[in-house]
Parts: C-alpha cells; structure tokens; sequence
C-alpha cells in the first residue's frame, strides 16, 4: 500500500489468468472468479473526542462465497485502498480452499490510522463499521476477523454492536475475539505458527536440518513474533527482523549476527509492533535501513508485513544464500519477482498457503463458538499442524509430479476447487 504505482489487485488479477491458462477454465469462470461478487463502499461519521464529527471511509468485498461464507479481516490503515480490499478478498478464497475450509474469500477495511486514534474513537469506529454493514455479514454469510491494526478489542466493540442491533447473542458473526468471550485458545499464535508449520515441512523435504539455517524477518507483529519463536524452538536462528517507526514514519531493520534475543525485543515494542531504537541499540543491536532484511546472508526470507515487499527491485538485493522464503503476509512477492526466484531455484511457500494458518483457526474459532463447546490450545494446535500440513503436502506432492513452482501448484490446487463449486451450483 505504499508504492502508489502498485495495485495489488491487477496483481492478484494476473495470477489468477496464469492459473485459468493452466487449467483452461472456460471465460464465464474466469471472468466470475476474476472480479469480486459483492462490493461495499461506505462513509462512517465518527464523534471524536473533541465534539467534532469526521468522516471516515469503510469496505467490504466479498469476492466469492461458492464454497461457504466469506471471511476475512478488517484491517485500519491510512493508505488503505479498494483495491488492496479486492486483492486480499480474492485471495483470501484461494487461502480457504487451499487448506479446504467450508469458506469464502472476503475482507474489509477503513481508512484511518490507529496511531492517531484514542480508544473511545476506536470504539465508535468499529460500531460505525458494523452499523453500515450489520445486514450484509454475520455467521451464515461473511464473518470478519482482525488483521493490520486491528485486534481482539476491535473484534469485541464490533461483536457487541452487531448483537446490539439483532438483539441476539452471535458469538459465531465474528473471529479473533477475546479467549473467554468467545474467541479460541491458539488463535494469536495460529497465523505464525501455520508459517512454520510449512516451513518446517519443505526443511524436511530439502533435507535440511532447523537447526543448521539462518532466517531473516520483515515485521515484528503478532505473526512475525509467532513465526520467530516457533522457529527459534525447532532450532533456527533469526539474525534480523525489520518494523516500522511511528515516530519516525520510517522502516528499520535491527540486526544481531549470533541472533536476536526475541522476549527482549518484545519487553522493547509497542502495541503495534515498533521496535524502540534507542534501546535496542544500547543491547547491542545494529540498526539498518528498513530494506536492508532482504539483503542479509541467511537461509531463509520471511516477509511477514504488507504487499509488494519482494518485487523487481527488491528481489535482485537478496543475497546468494537464501535457499527458502516463506511468506507470511499477503502478496508480498511481485510475478516479476516470482521469475528471478523460479530462475534461482529458491523454495518458495506461497502466502496463500503458509499464512493460512489465520483463518484455519478463525474457522476453529467459528465452529466452537457457534457450538458455544470449545476446545483447550493443545486440540487447536494439533488439529491446525494437521491442516496445515496436509496442505502443504498436497501442493508440494502436485509441484512435483508436474515439476511446478510452488505457487503454480497451490494455484492450481484452489482455484479449481472454487470453480469446481460455483460449476456445481450452477453459477457458470
């Protein structure tokens, strides 16, 4: 979102041609599934703190529902755009079928920036989101989940706002709540973990050990903290992770060659997961350009931030030694970018695949509370290990046989199952 000369959703467009080539999906699929089924454009005037009303504007895209309702979160950003939207809705349906979740692809957002926000203002913004949207989401239709910059609190402020208007209790309308209200044990360490998951599979199919490899992090969040302790305890070392600066409006990357000490970072960031220079430094962290976690010798890439990180430019800084990346945000890596890793012979686990580990667990989360039965973080965790995995060998099976980069073949995978189900019902 903060290349302007980037759109993520002609990217996401033209992966999706590459695959309907592939597996010569007549024009009406193709054209149903390269658009969006329903979009939601909407201003939400907000009371802020001083008496004064400003406006902000609010999405939501549905992009298809074929195979169940539609999910997806709702992320606060101040560069966010209705394309970003229709690019993560779509992908969010290649994400759930690839895993093969009974769900759909959506997802929301506003255009805000949180930073910037007191909690009171926070709160009328998210009833002012659900008050515009009550009538088109809910558990049988699209159920909403946190994502950038927004989190539990979030989800419980618009929970409440839509039992408020249905004058009923919902706890299944909506994901990522808080444990005890309705949210599942496992889901905060479920998108990092699913990362690793996956990781941890194509190490084993490369025949090399965790221990013996070296990554590099871009973002320091609720999945990149997951991804880096899950991986740290199968033995890997993190050299560098990378994050952004309120203060200073900026990226940085934070550098140690014998590895990053992951709670002491974590005693030394902020709620959004801004990692404090100064102190950092005084530990003796070297302090880099925000880019410079893609230029680091290590083994493994794991993008966990935003879009279009590794892309023509970017992609040509990495450094020789960099054998994996497993990319744990949506659409961080560019086709062009693509090419020069297929023609590098780097492993690449696609985000679709190994960030799916989020909405695997806001499934979870879905089920229990609907059954109003939940269950303890051992049976979540296990039970996302095993989706996770059966994924991630079901794509790495087919990329085989037909010698297929790897999101080649999780394309493959879940675009067919979504134009499989809009066939059997009839839509095409």
């Amino acid at each position: 979102m903060s290349d302007n000369s980037f759109n993520p959703y002609e990217m996401a467009q033209q992966q999706l041609d590459g695959v309907a080539e592939m597996l010569a999906l007549d024009p009406p699929t193709r054209n149903l599934l390269r658009d969006s089924l329903r979009e939601f454009n909407f201003t939400i005037p907000v009371r802020m703190d001083d008496g004064v009303i400003k406006v902000f504007r609010g999405f939501r895209v549905q992009h298809n529902d074929a195979r169940g309702p539609c999910k997806g979160g709702i992320r606060f950003h101040p560069q966010e755009t209705i394309d970003t939207v229709r690019a993560l809705a779509m992908w969010m349906t290649w994400k759930c079928a690839v895993v093969d979740i009974p769900l759909g692809g959506g997802k929301g957002g506003v255009i805000c920036d949180p930073h910037d926000l007191s909690a009171g203002e926070q709160e009328r913004l998210c009833r002012g989101w659900v008050r515009q949207m009550a009538k088109n989401v809910g558990p049988l239709a699209d159920i909403p989940a946190p994502d950038v910059m927004t989190n539990a609190q979030h989800m419980l402020w618009m929970l409440d706002e839509y039992e408020v208007i249905r004058g009923e209790r919902y706890p299944g309308f909506i994901t990522g709540k808080p444990v005890g209200l309705g949210g599942s044990l496992g889901r905060a360490e479920a998108t990092g973990f699913g990362v690793i998951y996956t990781l941890r599979e194509a190490l084993k199919e490369l025949g090399i050990r965790p221990e013996e490899t070296t990554a590099s992090v871009q973002g320091f969040g609720n999945v990149a903290q997951h991804a880096i302790r899950l991986y740290q305890q199968l033995g890997g070392t993190v050299r560098c992770v990378s994050c952004w600066d309120q203060q200073d409006r900026a990226a940085y990357s934070f550098y140690k060659p014998d590895g990053i000490d992951l709670a002491l970072l974590q005693g030394i960031t902020d709620r959004f997961g801004g990692i404090d220079k100064s102190q950092a430094e005084a530990r003796g962290y070297a302090i880099l350009s925000g880019e410079a976690w893609i230029e680091q010798k290590v083994d493994i890439l794991l993008p966990a931030a935003l879009e279009n990180q590794i892309n023509a430019e970017t992609v040509t800084q990495m450094n020789d030694s960099v054998r994996i990346i497993a990319e744990g945000a949506n659409g961080p890596t560019t086709p062009e970018a693509d090419r020069f890793l297929k023609e590098k012979g780097i492993f690449v686990i696609p985000d679709f695949l190994a960030n799916a580990g989020g909405v695997t667990c806001s499934y979870f989360e879905q089920v229990q509370s609907n059954m109003n039965y939940y269950w303890d973080k051992d049976e979540v965790l296990g039970k996302l290990d095993q989706k996770m995995t059966a994924a991630f060998i079901a794509v790495s099976d087919l990329a085989r046989k037909k010698n297929l980069f790897m999101r080649d073949a999780a394309y493959l995978i879940a675009v067919s199952r979504v134009a499989s189900a809009c066939k059997d019902r009839g839509w095409v």
